[in-house]
């Protein structure tokens, strides 16, 4: 279209026809949309980043224990006194303290002080004859009670036994009586170590101490044999003169002493037959059931680590070989 008027048209056909060429093309112009799903999507972006400028700021806030920082400058604001604000845990867990550095840094329980006599070596074989070891711990405590309940006043030659946590039981066996010491009942045979070597033999009877027997320091002495067999301890492989020959039989016997390190094994033998022999922390405790009268003590023998003899009671001077 041309802004010069067309030759041989009038005014108003003129204007007639560019009010209908305007008006055709404006119905071929068409506006651009508006971008709503656009606008939209920033318009997420930015609450969100706004969102998330103001959660660090909360945060910074939140991880500040006393003051509260103001967003827009540095200067710090104290707050009054009053309870710690809450301050959120991080997910990432805290470091824990292993269980050996636990066990070190809490304070170790206090032992209980023991009560009862240690254990002897071997129970099957030393506590015999049904007898428990709560039953022979409690027959060494009369036994005790005994020695202080029988002190003669001021009596120079008396010996504090101590109580039987000092102690360990090494034998405990039933009695046979006799004509000498009627009624039967049980043998208790402990030994401790401070504060002076000490054993004992103890009789219960009738659930009391009937008797007690004992010996104190060193269980060798001037001895230089390994082996040393209890002076004493025929009251636990005899029964009383008056009966020889007439002994209670089926008879439980036993013998103890002393054996140096050098003896690794040991046997015995008593009326002809064969015994047990068990090692205990330098005691030795032999046992066995006579079933025949005899006149010869037992028979002990001591052997070292490859099986050599070192020790014979036979050829043992101090040894009383027979029956008195």
């Amino acid at each position: 279209m041309s802004g010069e008027k067309q030759a041989g048209a009038t005014e108003p056909e003129f204007e007639a026809r560019v009010r209908a060429l305007l008006a055709g093309d404006a119905s071929l112009v068409r506006p651009s949309p508006v971008p709503y799903p656009e606008i939209r999507r920033r318009g997420v972006l930015e609450r969100r980043r706004r969102l998330a400028v103001g959660g660090a700021a909360l945060a910074a806030l939140a991880a500040v224990p006393v003051g509260a920082y103001a967003l827009g400058g540095g200067s710090t604001t104290t707050s009054p006194a009053g309870p710690s604000p809450t301050v959120l845990a991080s997910e990432r867990p805290a470091p824990t303290r292993s269980a050996s550095a636990s066990a070190s840094a809490s304070p170790p329980a206090p032992s209980a002080t023991p009560t009862a006599p240690a254990r002897p070596a071997s129970a099957a074989h030393q506590l015999l004859d049904g007898i428990t070891f709560d039953q022979a711990a409690g027959g060494l405590g009369k036994c005790l009670d005994y020695n202080k309940a029988n002190r003669l006043p001021k009596d120079p030659a008396y010996t504090d036994l101590g109580k039987p946590a000092d102690y360990r039981i090494i034998l405990a066996m039933r009695s046979t009586g006799d004509s000498n010491a009627p009624g039967d009942g049980y043998f208790v045979v402990a030994v401790r170590e401070k504060p002076v070597p000490t054993r004992l033999i103890c009789t219960v009877k009738d659930g009391a101490a009937a008797g007690l027997n004992t010996s104190g320091g060193d269980p060798f002495g001037d001895a230089k044999t390994p082996v040393v067999p209890d002076i004493n301890s025929g009251k636990l492989y005899q029964q009383s003169v008056i009966d020889k020959g007439n002994w209670k039989l089926p008879f439980r016997w036993g013998i103890i002493g002393g054996y140096r390190a050098s003896v690794a094994t040991m046997t015995v033998s008593y009326g002809g037959g064969a015994g047990e022999v068990v090692l205990d922390h330098g005691w030795f405790v032999a046992t066995g059931t006579l079933t025949k009268q005899v006149t010869a003590a037992p028979h002990l023998k001591g052997y070292d680590a490859t099986g050599k003899l070192v020790y014979d009671s036979d050829q043992d001077a101090s040894y009383e070989k027979t029956l008195p």
